[in-house]
């Protein structure tokens, strides 16, 4: 797959792109090259979680000849989204307008990053989806899809979001948007933590919209989902969307 010849988003400012990493020394070069190649004005932040395969020593010779490439070196696993939001603070207290979430193994094709960007111009929040006409998901067994879609679908009758990939982590955000989100208030860290953000932009009427994606599974390196991530996911989102009906029956405003 090949990127588009408009590579230019400088009409959105500074883009950085997010790929937190733990154990991914098979693949965090190779991820990091493709993105630099697809849309090459972008920057790159690699959020390690000290992995013990050495990914965090990999990403700072790259981040030693290129520029563009920085290196966060956490203390320990701590779950993908405390990671993005460590990510995001990062790129928000260095200067950058746009934050990108993007996985390591290379699910989330960088030729296709140029979608999420274009389509940030009339929106706060883009996401890559599996679920919309165009969309589709590459060598998944049939149960881990139908997983995930019915996941999203479950997701979204439960919150109320007019959004098909609920659970999607292929994202573009504007600055704003993540500053009106109240990133210190989210406290999900694993597969849910996709859906407390998307939940989260809807409800405090941000703009959403959802550009199709290819998802293609890893070939290298284990896949760090388990179904207590599952479980953990689906209870959040109960807890939520009866708390939403509860409020809007009672007259209550609730804000996340």
């Amino acid at each position: 797959m090949t990127a588009p010849l408009e590579t230019s988003f400088a009409d959105l400012g500074k883009v950085l792109v997010i790929i937190p990493t733990y154990n991914e020394i098979e693949n965090v070069e190779r991820i990091v090259s493709r993105v630099r190649a697809a849309v090459p004005e972008v920057h790159v932040l690699v959020a390690d979680d000290n992995s013990p395969d050495g990914t965090g020593e990999v990403a700072d010779k790259m981040a030693a000849v290129d520029g563009n490439v920085h290196v966060m070196h956490r203390k320990g696993k701590e779950g993908l989204g405390a990671a993005y939001l460590a990510g995001f603070r990062w790129g928000i207290d260095h200067g950058y307008d746009v934050l990108v979430e993007m996985d390591a193994d290379g699910s989330h094709q960088p030729e296709e990053l140029y979608r999420l960007l274009g389509g940030l111009r009339g929106a706060d929040l883009v996401l890559g989806s599996r679920w919309v006409p165009g969309g589709r998901v590459v060598n998944w067994p049939k149960s881990r899809l139908l997983l995930s879609r019915g996941g999203s679908t479950y997701s979204r009758l439960m919150l109320g979001v007019p959004i098909r990939d609920v659970t999607g982590g292929y994202r573009a955000f504007r600055k704003e948007t993540l500053l009106g989100l109240g990133m210190d208030q989210v406290a999900s860290a694993g597969y849910c933590f996709q859906v407390d953000l998307a939940f989260r932009t809807v409800s405090n009427g941000f703009k959403v919209a959802e550009v199709p994606i290819t998802f293609v599974e890893r070939e290298h390196g284990a896949s760090k989902m388990s179904k207590n991530i599952v479980f953990e996911a689906l209870w959040r989102v109960t807890v939520w969307g009866t708390q939403a009906r509860f409020a809007k029956l009672t007259g209550r405003k609730k804000r996340r």
